[in-house]
């Protein structure tokens, strides 16, 4: 009871302790007040976009519900709660959690019990015993009772929690970040699964068109007006696309399998039916360099484990010092059953003991030296984290940008090369070009058409890695608190 009482004072005693090592200050990164490379022309046009205070809201939430897409708002959502390498992520964090609650652990006094029962002989040859009672023996019944605390004189304990606190934090964000990264990843499949589609569905209408032309120039050829070798050349033209769309499949084949994975199911239970790639790449809110330190949460992550590796230096610090440890055993102890939970046979010994290490060959100094190199690493994984970041927002700003300029002259690439398909097609029809001037014009007609949907491909893709970059509406405000983990 005596030490029970003495538990408020232990408390207050490491309250007031000490705190060696240096205080957290997070570090500095290179940011800049803008981005380098300006957005797309069609985002400045649309009034949701506002370079100095955009429209974070759109990017907040379910960020794919942004392409307006149902099918594939219907497979992020599977995502979630299916996906392995997400629920491996969760597992993650909570197993982080836990140790937060197994540091804590040790601000508190450990009590401990063992009862023991033995019957006793002491040998008659042993030094300086009563030969009186060399032959006699007796039982021993003991139980007791122990506690042990250490005092945080010098904050080793309480850095301790809060390293755990923030790898757990920092474990958390690692989960938004695996979320991210899977959500994107089905999304950029989707948009190459649906871009086979489109592909697919043009080689169709050009076998269609080219099987047309082999009807028209075996027409000619039988009355006449042709040689053989435009029969040939059409045939030829209309295998070589038939064999294209083929190998379209391959691919699609493979999206779609790995789609299947990413929303927990086997490939063989799952398909999506074909379908146009019908959709525009969205509007989306970029806002400026600094606030992307808040948004992603690899960036987080980073910084939280900047925080842990310095709670290191306080760590390695400690051990220089003393440490002091208050124990305390009391229990009952008798030498026969009757006795043993008498009150003449309690016994109790409390005291402060005081732990100093001497000489450890350098044990302690390179142990500090090795969290310094930890806590420098840290800092420049974190930096070049940032970095990376800021890399990939502008690539994909600039992929979008870029690619809305190509989108624009692929369309009239693709104009005029339908015009001179129709051109070239009525002048064979009269007879007055050969038939290989319709095959350039129909091979350049259908390359183009085909770099227009991937071009399609591609700004959808990069609208993905953007949102991805931008870390698809999550903020550090949504990290665990520290308090809710204990």
């Amino acid at each position: 009871m005596k030490c029970l009482r003495l538990y408020p004072a232990l408390l207050l005693l490491q309250l007031v302790g000490c705190m060696v090592g240096p205080k957290y200050q997070k570090p500095p990164v290179p940011v800049t007040p803008a981005y380098k490379e300006p957005p797309p022309d069609s985002f400045k046009e649309s009034g949701e976009w506002n370079a100095s205070h955009p429209n974070a809201a759109a990017l907040r939430g379910n960020w794919w519900e942004i392409f307006g897409d149902s099918q594939l708002n219907a497979l992020e959502e599977q995502v979630s709660v299916a996906n392995q390498d997400l629920k491996i992520a969760e597992a993650r964090f909570r197993q982080a959690r836990t140790m937060v609650r197994y540091n804590r652990a040790a601000e508190f006094p450990t009590i401990g019990v063992a009862p023991n029962i033995q019957s006793l002989r002491y040998s008659p040859n042993e030094p300086y015993f009563p030969a009186n009672v060399a032959t006699s023996a007796r039982g021993a019944f003991t139980l007791p009772f122990d506690l042990s605390y250490e005092v945080d004189l010098w904050g080793r304990i309480r850095r301790s929690v809060t390293a755990a606190s923030e790898e757990a934090q920092a474990t958390a964000a690692d989960l938004e970040t695996a979320s991210l990264s899977l959500h994107a990843e089905l999304a950029v499949d989707y948009f190459e699964l649906r871009s086979a589609d489109a592909q697919q569905r043009l080689l169709n209408a050009t076998v269609d068109q080219y099987a047309d032309m082999v009807k028209l120039t075996t027409d000619l050829l039988n009355g006449g007006a042709v040689p053989e070798s435009d029969l040939v050349q059409a045939k030829t033209q209309l295998d070589t696309a038939r064999v294209q769309g083929t190998d379209i499949g391959v691919m699609r084949a493979q999206y779609e399998h790995a789609i299947a994975i990413l929303i927990g199911k086997p490939p063989a239970e799952f398909a999506l039916v074909p379908s146009s790639l019908g959709l525009e790449p969205p509007v989306i809110p970029v806002g400026v360099p600094s606030q992307l330190l808040e948004r992603r949460p690899d960036i987080a992550a980073g910084e939280r484990r900047v925080g842990e590796a310095n709670e290191g230096i306080g760590i390695a610090r400690a051990a220089y010092y003393p440490s002091l440890v208050l124990s305390a055993t009391g229990g009952v102890e008798g030498d026969t059953i009757g006795n043993w939970i008498a009150w003449p046979s309690r016994f109790w010994a409390v005291g402060p003991t005081m732990l100093e290490m001497l000489f450890d060959g350098g044990r302690r100094r390179a142990t500090s030296e090795g969290a310094l190199a930890n806590y420098d690493a840290t800092v420049a994984n974190y930096r070049e984290t940032t970095l990376v970041a800021f890399q990939e927002v502008e690539d994909n700003l600039a992929a979008l940008r870029i690619l809305e300029h190509e989108a624009l002259q692929q369309r009239e690439a693709v104009a005029e090369a339908e015009r001179g398909v129709e051109i070239f097609t009525n002048r064979y029809r009269l007879g007055v070009d050969p038939y290989l001037q319709v095959v350039s014009a129909e091979t350049i007609a259908l390359q183009n058409e085909r770099n227009e949907v991937d071009i399609l491909r591609r700004r959808m893709d990069a609208s993905v890695l953007l949102i991805k970059a931008l870390g698809g509406g999550w903020d550090v405000s949504k990290l665990p608190q520290t308090r809710s983990m204990r």
